[in-house]
């Protein structure tokens, strides 16, 4: 559903105006609810149509809480799962906690990534890019799971 790269500017106040092509997706399939949490491993946003990330809150949660590694999980995702909500003009606000992870300042870089979205400081995204380029052409061992992909 989401695909593509598109450069975004954040204002002063920390919106950002989600690309045309997506609002009236984002209006029809969640009525513009969505939700914003951290990346573990990227220093970048995931931002979630509402009914996409409760089926992922339900897994988190159904995690067991005895395990450090899942409690930390539980804690890193959900506690910094915000709700936005698209305004009349399109835009979302990116809380300040949030921002600050991502490193993010004006300009951004939101990338769709099917069910969801990355949310990027643009330098960051830039620099992470060219890094997975270089690695891609100097790996030679090419995982199982990407042998049979034909593009």
């Amino acid at each position: 559903m989401f695909r593509g790269v598109n450069a975004i500017n954040l204002d002063a106040k920390g919106r950002l105006a989600i690309p045309t092509r997506y609002r009236q997706v984002l209006r029809d399939r969640c009525d513009g609810a969505l939700v914003a949490t951290i990346d573990t491993d990227e220093p970048c946003l995931l931002i979630y149509p509402l009914d996409e990330w409760e089926l992922i809150q339900q897994k988190i949660e159904a995690l067991p809480s005895f395990h450090p590694m899942t409690r930390r999980i539980q804690r890193l995702l959900i506690g910094h799962a915000t709700d936005v909500d698209l305004d009349g003009n399109g835009r979302i606000l990116i809380p300040p906690l949030l921002r600050d992870y991502a490193g993010l300042e004006k300009r951004s870089i939101l990338l769709g990534q099917g069910k969801k979205f990355e949310l990027w400081d643009e330098h960051c995204w830039n620099e992470r890019r060219d890094q997975y380029l270089k690695e891609a052409s100097e790996s030679e061992e090419i995982p199982v799971e990407l042998q049979s992909l034909s593009l």
